[in-house]
């Protein structure tokens, strides 16, 4: 008598069922935290089908932590990067410096372990700034090395109606140097040499230039200090006020610039819109708000970061030993 045949039935796993989700701090929605529910979780292509649900809690929570899943390489890191958006931009109009270690793929900030980084979203003095940034740690730091997260739309609501105001209608000046032996060269920011093509730069992007003598640049941009998210409707505090403001420096540094440099020479300072000097009480203020909203956590070996860049500033803590954390940004938005 034969035996019946037995048929091998396929199972299959629910995208639902592949990871699970949690807040990082569970009295607080700020950053939405998603790890592997199971083994050999694939983050690219779950997130690839899933890119909606992930956009969605991006833009409630302001950022995604991505933890615990098998990434260990740059090329995983791009692979996420394409899956969760449109190709990543290149770093132009940059303002510090970064090693490029792949396709528009870059370090964080290059700045020595001993300087702690001021919060601030990428890009805010330019026309076109990046909406969505990731970060990858390939090597988390002995010590330290965080990289704190404030949600702008709480930073607003901290800042004084008035003082609100007064930006609304003034709003804000960033101007910057170079050529002077400080900071980085306007051949590295505007990744050119040829003063033709940082003209053309700077008149399609808004920019006032006056060059000086001996190949120096100084540039003025007039911004916006608040921004309506242009999918979520709501307004953010977005801009580099604070963090370019001479007196936002560390006391040595700011000391030894404000002996060398007259102070329309400055590499960087900001402004009122007509130019005129923001109040120490009034900068005082905006630093004060930052730092009320700030979220820390110590970084994983693979942990990957997505932040909405007008939802959630960034910041980094110094740091003891090696450290190596990756950055890309993406989808393009340019301001009216």
């Amino acid at each position: 008598m034969a035996l019946p045949q037995i048929k091998r039935r396929a199972v299959t796993v629910s995208q639902e069922s592949q990871v699970r989700s949690r807040y990082l701090n569970p009295d607080d929605e700020f950053i939405y935290v998603v790890e592997p529910a199971m083994k050999d979780v694939d983050l690219t292509t779950w997130a690839s089908v899933n890119k909606r649900l992930i956009e969605t809690k991006l833009y409630r929570h302001g950022a995604v932590l991505f933890r615990g899943f098998d990434i260990n390489s740059s090329k995983q890191f791009e692979a996420l990067v394409a899956a969760l958006s449109d190709e990543p931009m290149e770093y132009r109009e940059r303002s510090s410096p970064r090693s490029q270690v792949g396709e528009k793929i870059y370090t964080s900030t290059d700045y020595p372990p001993d300087q702690k980084i001021f919060p601030h979203n990428e890009h805010s003095y330019s026309l076109t700034f990046p909406l969505k940034l990731f970060f990858y740690c390939e090597q988390p730091a002995a010590e330290g090395g965080e990289t704190p997260l404030a949600d702008t739309r709480r930073v607003l609501r901290s800042i004084s109606p008035q003082i609100r105001a007064r930006f609304a209608a003034k709003k804000w000046m960033y101007v910057r140097n170079f050529g002077d032996g400080f900071g980085l060269s306007w051949q590295t920011v505007y990744q050119t040499s040829d003063k033709s093509v940082v003209e053309g730069y700077c008149e399609k992007s808004v920019i006032e230039f006056e060059w000086k003598d001996g190949d120096r640049l100084r540039t003025r941009q007039v911004r916006e200090p608040m921004l309506r998210h242009p999918h979520t409707k709501e307004l953010t505090w977005f801009n580099h006020i604070t963090f370019f403001h001479i007196s936002t420096l560390e006391p040595n540094l700011r000391d030894a610039i404000v002996a060398d440099f007259d102070e329309a020479d400055y590499p960087n300072n900001t402004y009122y819109g007509d130019g005129s000097r923001i109040e120490p009480e009034v900068i005082e203020e905006l630093r004060e708000a930052y730092r009320h909203h700030l979220t820390s956590f110590a970084w994983q070996k693979g942990d990957i970061v997505l932040i909405d860049n007008m939802l959630t500033s960034h910041a980094r803590s110094t740091y003891s030993g090696e450290r190596r954390i990756l950055f890309a940004m993406s989808e393009p938005f340019t301001r009216r």
